[in-house]
């Protein structure tokens, strides 16, 4: 009777054994885990127009990287015009001042890209360019919460007069300086990588 008993008690250790670590890991699933699905914040159209304005900021850059005058203002006006055309009444649906911030920013950016329209110089054409990066990094893309792909902000410390630095923003993390470019009257391209990677603007 007492073997019987212990034989019992054996079989339900056993079994409890089984229940609760064996067979729990058994039913663990398989396969890696689903990733959270990034929710978007702005419409698509929001975030295509956003798209295009910066798309044009860099084929302004790319202008000034070739010295080429002409492109640079054909493209500042594209970039004027995208701007215009941001449908910012969407971000109302935040709050007034997220709004009223926008607008203010936007209003910054357009006065110094129709100021590089009137430059004839280059020189002062890339100043009013380094001005508008200053009025969109990090303000603009801070206050719109801006959902695009990966950008990088690059700094070259002498920029102009070989003493004063300024910065633009890139799609590449490779610099290629738009101050400085492939034709300088002192360097030619011998300065056109001067500069490094200060920063990134990501979605959040």
């Amino acid at each position: 009777m007492k073997r019987l008993l212990i034989f019992i008690v054996a079989i339900a250790a056993s079994f409890a054994i089984y229940w609760f670590a064996i067979r729990k890991v058994e039913r663990k699933p398989e396969g890696p885990s689903l990733a959270p699905i990034a929710l978007k914040k702005h419409s698509e159209g929001f975030n295509k127009s956003v798209d295009s304005i910066v798309n044009a900021y860099l084929a302004v850059k790319n202008a000034f990287v070739e010295a080429d005058t002409a492109v640079a203002k054909q493209q500042t006006q594209v970039f004027i015009s995208l701007i215009d055309r941001l449908p910012i009444d969407e971000l109302k649906k935040d709050t007034a001042l997220i709004f009223e911030t926008v607008k203010g920013n936007l209003g910054d950016i357009k006065a110094n890209a129709l100021s590089l329209l009137q430059q004839k110089d280059i020189t002062e054409m890339r100043k009013d360019f380094s001005m508008v990066t200053e009025m969109m990094y990090p303000s603009f893309f801070t206050s719109i919460n801006y959902e695009g792909t990966k950008l990088y902000v690059q700094n070259c410390p002498m920029a102009f007069n070989d003493s004063i630095a300024a910065s633009w923003i890139s799609n590449s993390a490779e610099v290629v300086n738009p101050y400085l470019g492939k034709y300088h009257p002192t360097y030619k391209a011998g300065m056109l990588h001067c500069g490094d990677v200060k920063d990134s603007i990501t979605a959040k």
